[in-house]
């Protein structure tokens, strides 16, 4: 493994929407930062259709708003590369950040790995991921033009991408286990007006059927036990999230479910150690809060960097 020689102040782990303002506050207070991501810049951004409530823009396409983010992210110097990050190893001068091939050294560290969706865990789903089963309706909406879909789930993602996969789709059902939508209102409204959407209530999907590629869903009615089949060509699954968290859990930094706990500063319970966007123990998680928790780490991690030099020079005047 590679010890690489650059010695950063801080390393965000994870370019969305938080991991990116992070970045663009640390670089700009004049921290060498380093951007560390798995995957393509803008996280969560990329599987979103249409933002409408992110203030400066009336609209504007996921993937859009990611570029831009992305090219904020780097304008004062901040670097950026592929890492895969395997764990963090703390301590007080330096943390180190493992990735498969490379070890990075750091003063401080901001997690912004933020969350992936739910599995239902039903007879199906692994098998036709990628043949009908999806995650990701800008993604793969345009593959189901003229078909019917199912979308199982009914808080904000499911309803919104239900809503947008109608510009495909000659049908979309949303199937919910409760008798009323968690989304917000607007969304809700929107759906309910559409001439393409219809519901089933009340009910949850027991496997997902096909050949070569999903034909339908099979589902039963919580309340009364009935099973049904539902015609279908695609079923996109929109049942809630996971926080990516495995690699930081022996940090001793998340609750019981994975979610990293901070205070106001973003900052766990590890000094030099930040957390924010989808990944935190939050109540909400949207692109603005995601933003606003990156603002906020950035100021922190200048403060914590610059605090950590002073009390290693003054220790190391005390030696001498």
């Amino acid at each position: 493994m590679e010890l690489v020689d650059n010695i950063y102040d801080v390393i965000v782990i994870g370019a969305g929407p938080g991991g990116m303002t992070a970045a663009l506050y640390a670089s700009r207070s004049d921290l060498n930062t380093l951007i560390l991501e798995r995957g393509i810049p803008g996280g969560q951004l990329n599987n979103t259709a249409e933002i409408e409530n992110y203030s400066g823009f009336k609209s504007i396409l996921g993937p859009d708003l990611a570029t831009k983010m992305f090219e904020g992210a780097q304008q004062f110097g901040a670097d950026y590369a592929y890492g895969d990050v395997k764990k963090v190893v703390n301590g007080r001068e330096y943390k180190e950040v493992h990735t498969y091939d490379k070890i990075y050294r750091t003063r401080a560290i901001v997690i912004s790995t933020g969350a992936e969706h739910k599995k239902l865990g039903v007879e199906g789903e692994q098998e036709f991921n990628g043949r009908g089963v999806s995650y990701c309706a800008v993604c793969d909406g345009a593959f189901f033009r003229k078909k019917h879909i199912v979308v199982v789930g009914g808080g904000d993602s499911a309803v919104e991408e239900g809503t947008y996969l109608t510009q495909f789709a000659d049908k979309v059902t949303i199937i919910h286990r409760r008798d009323e939508l968690r989304a917000q209102k607007i969304l809700q409204d929107r759906a309910f007006k559409n001439p393409k959407v219809d519901f089933i209530w009340n009910s949850v999907v027991e496997e997902i059927e096909g050949d070569e590629k999903v034909s339908a869903v099979r589902i039963k009615n919580v309340k009364t036990g009935e099973i049904s089949e539902v015609p279908a060509e695609g079923a996109f699954i929109y049942i809630g999230l996971l926080p990516n968290s495995e690699q930081f859990r022996d940090l001793g930094i998340t609750d019981e479910e994975g979610w990293i706990e901070t205070n106001e500063y973003m900052e766990t319970n590890i000094p030099g150690i930040f957390a924010i966007g989808d990944v935190r123990k939050t109540p909400l998680r949207q692109v603005a809060t995601a933003v606003g928790d990156g603002s906020l780490a950035g100021n922190a991690v200048f403060n914590y960097v610059e605090e950590l030099k002073e009390s290693l020079e003054t220790e190391e005047t005390l030696k001498n």
